[in-house]
């Protein structure tokens, strides 16, 4: 079966993508929380736990030198703190960009080959605040626009090797990590209100399983609540 590569695939989006495409894929399942990716594994028909942490290249490098055919990469992980501009330190913007963007980069990079080798398909779930930026939103929103870019330029240059190039960008889902957003904000959590991380991944399967003349480059997604 073909290979799919989810980061973040521990809970929320990344492991509803799992289970999306785990009937008709082998399933690998990037995390750190080794406990959480083994429970998910078992759970599916073909899956392993890919644990590695992103931010760091040697061991991103040598998580990924046996993988020589990748179908799909779906780029779910990521970090958010939501605040003020006045607020946001630098190490709040490193960290920020250095788990949302550079580690998609560099895993991208790595995977290339086997991405070319396999005419495969890569997957990045941005959000809205990657098409319109919000206050409080800085460091989160700068570096969802960064990955716009970068799947553009990834796109643009992949033109004709077969690789397809999809971002993602929904609203508000019914997440952990929306959860940690709306203690931030000050909100009240309304789960009715937000998509749900299946309607996420059933978009992501929907680009992953398009027909071979067709490239859905970029998916928005809206609750109707």
């Amino acid at each position: 079966m073909p290979i799919a590569l989810i980061t973040g695939a521990s809970r929320g989006i990344g492991a509803a993508v799992a289970e999306s495409l785990a009937a008709d894929h082998t399933l690998l399942l990037g995390g750190r929380d080794i406990e959480a990716l083994d429970r998910l594994a078992r759970s599916f028909p073909d899956a392993r736990p890919w644990p590695v942490d992103l931010t760091d290249p040697t061991a991103i490098t040598a998580a990924t030198a046996g993988l020589t055919s990748v179908d799909v990469l779906v780029h779910s992980a990521g970090v958010v703190k939501v605040g003020p501009l006045t607020e946001a330190r630098a190490d709040l913007w490193r960290s920020t960009f250095e788990t949302n963007v550079v580690a998609v980069a560099e895993l991208t990079r790595l995977l290339l080959p086997a991405l070319r080798s396999a005419g495969g398909h890569v997957v990045l779930i941005n959000s809205g605040q990657g098409r319109e930026a919000g206050a409080g939103w800085g460091p989160y929103a700068a570096s969802k626009f960064a990955l716009r870019a970068y799947a553009d330029v990834l796109r643009a240059e992949e033109r004709g090797s077969g690789i397809r190039v999809t971002s993602v960008y929904p609203g508000r889902v019914d997440t952990d990590m929306q959860r940690s957003v709306r203690a931030d904000e000050g909100g009240e959590y309304e789960a009715a209100k937000y998509l749900r991380p299946a309607s996420v991944a059933a978009a992501v399967r929907a680009a992953v399983t398009a027909t071979p003349d067709a490239h859905l480059q970029e998916i928005i997604l809206r609750p109707t609540s």
